[in-house]
């Protein structure tokens, strides 16, 4: 029989109240979607969604930040005035390597007083605001669109300031002068609550008491006396306050003329544009050359450039003098004391007695870390840096290079070139053909060894030898060795050992006719005597702060450099040392015997056979150092008063360095230079019975190295190659030669070797 399973009673909680449907529902299920329709209901869901995001987002980008704002409003403290400048009254202490001291940077005024609004002359009031904001008094402590500017221009590589004066003053108090957002948000907030809380006669006064002028002046007052040596602000002109305003951008280029010509220049412009002069006095009024900088407890002369490379390699470290005087620290620098006493009585003992408008300049670096021992810039220790601030062509203390080239293809130090003089090449002909300097001669002028060429400085055999191994390889084994790409002086970047526009250099090249600084050379010398190895230069070896902590440490920077492998550098610089060595005899050889390796030049005065340079570089295993002679316009010719003779690289440029070198190495062991692994075809060739007749007359024993001044051309344009039954390499553009008529190079200016010539 069916029995039926008893049914369990509903629960209340699930059971569905009883409602009259109305007549059209249908509780039928729904026909499914289309895939189509499916994705097109799923896209509006997606859309909804990133349509309410953006929604929330931009409210809380229109609400967050005035949340920030107000919150770190409350947070934030204006800086005190007085505290700021008690915090910059701080010494820096210079010391030389052994320790003892150099010098102090302190506060110009010891007695520095914070002048009031009344004491401030409307001239620096004027040329401030017109330099650094000129909306400083209507803004709210900073200037959205002078940010927003600089935020382009950064955005573009170049470099525009975007702080106000209120911004300024505040990342001067707070020491904080990174470039994150956090700081600038963090510098706005506090202007703009200085702004709301002192009147902006308060806060300009408070900026010109504490702003870091150069010259080791903190506040206007001490400015003025720094570099006017007025005690009275009153007596201010604007011209004056005109560069004072300028110099707040980068004080630390304080001693570069160029630099303090050119911010003068840009104020006095800004003052017309806003009104402040008028354009007749602007038109007017000269320069305001300023005053001697005061001793530097005691340090005057040519120590003062040390004190200037010093300041500089401190604000490329990031520690310039305004942020190490906040906390006060010692700068150890590189400088050796007996070194550098050496150096400047080589210099004062050569130079006493003649010509008082002949310049010179010196440095020495130790081969094996970088660190430069002394250094010579000029007498006085101001202006004109004649070691780092001059661009010279380097004559034939150049043609080291040319030979790195040639041993970087395989060409060893005998082999060889065809030496005779005159020679054409493609665009050298007629009068504009090379030529050597009279009496100089291979023994056999169609076969000359490189060795032997060196030795002479036979130009015409480095002008070959250069055009068939390249210019630009050339130029690329002196950048090897450490001549820069690149320099700044005075603030204009100038590429190196290239025509314009970035061209090949032409042949010139080979004999030293394109413009390095005397100071390059020195470290580009220094490589060889490090056999191979590049050592950047520096002065700074470490800053302590005023516990004595490391604050910074000298990391060597350094790399093989005439080729990838270390070993193979290290051949190519000992195949050069060895051929320098030949150089360094006679006169210029060092005292005792010691080893020395070295290259005389010259560069010629233009339409004579006269000097307006001359160069002497050399070097031992331990130390390197150049010196360079000239004149300031440099189209005067170099006379020795003494010897009643003009002024070869072996004259007093080569009695200046071995002054030097004997000095600073007196008592140093005796080194001696590795022998060479040699490269290529090392020895020179045996002799031909027949002697061809030269144009050298007969000398005594060391006068083959004394007949090194050629006489060569320096331009600006491309050189092709000439044709030659040598086996070399395919040409390639732009060195190649013309298929069609060869340029002709303009008229050079001779330049060439070191000592004087005997025939």
């Amino acid at each position: 029989m069916y029995q039926s399973t008893p049914r369990e009673p509903e629960l209340l909680t699930h059971r569905e109240d009883e409602v009259e449907l109305e007549p059209f529902y249908d509780d039928e299920y729904d026909e499914e979607l289309t895939e189509q329709e499916a994705r097109a209901v799923r896209r509006k869901k997606i859309w909804r969604k990133v349509r309410r995001t953006t929604y929330v987002a931009f409210g809380l980008m229109l609400v967050a930040p005035v949340v920030a704002f107000a919150v770190a409003y409350q947070v934030v403290e204006v800086p005190n005035p007085e505290v700021v400048a008690a915090d910059q009254d701080k010494a820096i202490t210079i010391l030389y390597a052994d320790g003892s001291p150099m010098t102090k940077i302190a506060q110009a005024d010891a007695n520095r007083t914070l002048v009031k609004y009344e004491d401030l002359p409307e001239t620096i009031k004027d040329a401030v605001m017109a330099a650094e904001d000129p909306t400083f008094m209507t803004n709210v402590g900073f200037d959205l669109t002078a940010i927003a500017r600089a935020g382009w221009y950064q955005l573009k590589g170049e470099q525009s300031g975007g702080s106000g004066l209120t911004q300024q003053y505040v990342k001067a108090a707070t020491e904080q002068d990174g470039m994150t957002l956090s700081r600038k948000f963090t510098e706005a907030v506090t202007a703009y609550k200085m702004s709301e809380q002192q009147d902006k006669k308060d806060i300009l006064t408070a900026y010109l008491n504490t702003v870091y002028f150069g010259k080791g002046a903190s506040g206007i007052k001490t400015a003025a006396k720094a570099y006017f040596g007025l005690d009275d602000l009153k007596l201010l002109t604007h011209s004056q306050a005109a560069l004072l305003a300028g110099m707040i951008q980068n004080p630390g280029r304080d001693y570069q003329p160029a630099y303090l010509l050119e911010r003068w220049n840009y104020v006095m412009d800004q003052m017309v544009e806003h009104k402040m002069i008028e354009p007749a006095y602007r038109a007017s009024e000269p320069f305001p050359t300023p005053v001697p900088d005061a001793d530097q407890a005691g340090l005057s002369g040519p120590r003062l450039h040390i004190i200037q490379q010093v300041k500089q390699e401190m604000a490329e470290l990031t520690w310039g003098v305004d942020r190490l005087k906040k906390i006060g620290g010692t700068v150890h620098t590189t400088i050796d004391p007996p070194m550098q006493a050496a150096a400047e009585a080589a210099v004062t003992e050569v130079l006493t007695g003649q010509d008082p408008d002949l310049r010179t300049s010196m440095s020495a670096i130790d081969p094996n870390t970088g660190a430069v021992k002394a250094y010579w810039g000029s007498a006085t220790g101001t202006g004109t840096d004649y070691q780092m601030g001059i661009l010279q062509e380097p004559g034939s203390s150049f043609k080291p290079f040319d030979f790195v080239a040639a041993l970087q293809r395989g060409e060893g130090a005998g082999e060889v070139y065809d030496g005779s003089s005159p020679r054409e090449f493609a665009g050298r002909t007629g009068n504009n053909a090379v030529r050597n300097s009279p009496g100089v001669a291979c023994v056999n002028p169609k076969r000359c060894s490189i060795r032997e060429a060196m030795v002479k400085s036979v130009n015409t055999v480095f002008f070959d030898m250069a055009l068939k191994i390249g210019t630009e390889k050339v130029a690329k084994a002196a950048f090897d060795a450490g001549i820069p790409r690149e320099v700044t002086i005075d603030g204009t970047k100038t590429p190196l050992l290239v025509d314009e526009g970035g061209v090949s250099p032409n042949g010139n090249i080979s004999i030293g006719g394109y413009l390095v600084r005397p100071f390059d050379i020195t470290s580009a010398y220094a490589t060889f005597a490090a056999r191979g190895v590049y050592h950047k230069p520096f002065f700074i070896s470490k800053i302590t702060n005023s516990e004595d902590k490391a604050i910074y440490q000298h990391i060597d920077e350094t790399r093989p450099a005439f080729d990838p492998d270390p070993t193979k550098s290290r051949d190519i610089a000992d195949n050069v040392t060895d051929v320098l060595k030949g150089v360094v005899t006679g006169p210029i050889a060092c005292a005792g015997g010691r080893e020395c390796a070295g290259k005389t030049g010259t560069h010629e005065l233009q339409g004579t056979t006269r000097n307006a340079k001359a160069w002497m570089a050399g070097y031992t295993p331990t130390l390197a150092a150049s010196v360079w002679i000239g004149t300031d316009p440099g189209n005067i010719a170099l006379y020795d008063q003494k010897r009643k003779k003009d002024i070869y690289g072996g004259g007093l440029p080569g009695d200046i360095w071995k002054k030097f070198m004997d000095g600073a190495l007196n008592g140093a062991p005796m080194e001696k230079f590795p022998k060479p692994k040699p490269i290529g075809q090392f020895e020179e060739p045996k002799p031909t019975t027949t002697v061809p007749p030269t144009t050298t007359s007969e000398k005594k024993p060391d006068d083959d190295k004394k007949t090194t001044t050629p006489t060569e051309t320096a331009t600006t344009t491309r050189t092709p190659p000439s044709t030659t039954t040598r086996t070399t390499p395919p040409c390639r553009p732009p060195l190649c030669t013309p298929t069609t008529t060869s340029p002709t190079w303009a008229s050079p200016d001779p330049i060439g070797g070191g000592t004087e010539p005997t025939g």
